[in-house]
């Protein structure tokens, strides 16, 4: 059995003693293991992981998709808190600093701690590279091969040091593949590398379909033509199920509701899946 339960979303969620942000932070039980995936922004996700009585002393350990600030920077409130596990799932490269650049001005949107912080709080980084196995039927999955050109990343993405910035490819990003009987259950934190990169990936080193779907897709920018595409390509990897969040954006959603061959909904705080 496997619960995925959302702490953190952009959009607000029936349960209005709940808040939302910009962010994604999901709680998962698998088998014996407890688990964050992302963390959101603040110290909101935990207000809402109190209210929904979900005990993070409980955690195994985080994983941080990626070190952007969104899905990141709640680590901080949680390891202060005691909460998280004492190790943390990272891509490599999880330290370099990232920016957006308007051409002008440089906005950063890291994480907001370091090594520094970790070592503080006794945690333990651990890096994917690749494939990496948490638990059995659950691994972590990186270095997605860019396979579709349409699946660009904004210029406006950058890391480095300002001035000395380099287009971000976001090679630190990682997703989250779980087995079940009827295929794999992923979940994403903004696919930055492009959601069908990821899944193509995923779908061929672990070598079982793709069952269900959850988290950041970034069609946010994509128009019907593309979502189109992703969403016909995602079905031929043995898609069913698809839960959008964060950063999929209202087109995509629009899409979905007309009717597709998948089912779908948006995964708000205090929202949560079972699946056997």
């Amino acid at each position: 059995m496997i619960k995925i339960l959302t702490l953190m979303d952009d959009a607000s969620s029936e349960n209005k003693a709940l808040r939302s942000e910009h962010g994604l932070s999901f709680w998962v039980e698998t088998g014996d293991r407890r688990f964050l995936f992302d963390c959101g922004s603040g110290p909101a996700t935990l207000y809402n992981t109190n209210r929904l009585g979900v005990s993070l002393k409980d955690a195994d350990f985080t994983v941080c998709s990626h070190s952007h600030y969104d899905h990141a920077a709640g680590f901080r409130d949680m390891a202060e808190a005691g909460f998280g596990g004492k190790t943390l799932y990272t891509g490599a490269g999880f330290w370099e600093r990232k920016y957006a650049w308007n051409g002008l001005k440089y906005t950063d949107l890291s994480s907001g701690f370091g090594q520094e912080f970790l070592r503080e709080h006794a945690v333990t980084q651990k890096i994917c590279r690749g494939l990496l196995p948490l638990a059995d039927g659950c691994w972590l999955v990186g270095d997605f091969p860019r396979v579709h050109s349409f699946e660009t990343i904004p210029q406006r993405f950058v890391k480095g040091t300002p001035p000395e910035t380099t287009a971000d490819d976001f090679s630190d990003e990682i997703c989250l593949a779980m087995r079940t009987e009827r295929g794999l259950v992923v979940l994403v934190g903004c696919s930055h590398p492009g959601i069908l990169n990821m899944m193509r990936h995923v779908h061929e080193v672990l070598k079982q379909p793709i069952y269900a779907l959850f988290g950041g897709t970034h069609l946010v920018e994509a128009d019907e033509e593309r979502i189109g595409t992703t969403v016909d390509t995602l079905c031929g990897m043995g898609l069913s199920i698809l839960g959008l969040s964060h950063c999929s954006g209202n087109a995509a959603e629009k899409y979905l509701a007309a009717g597709r061959s998948v089912q779908t909904c948006h995964m708000t705080a205090g929202d949560c899946i079972a699946i056997r």
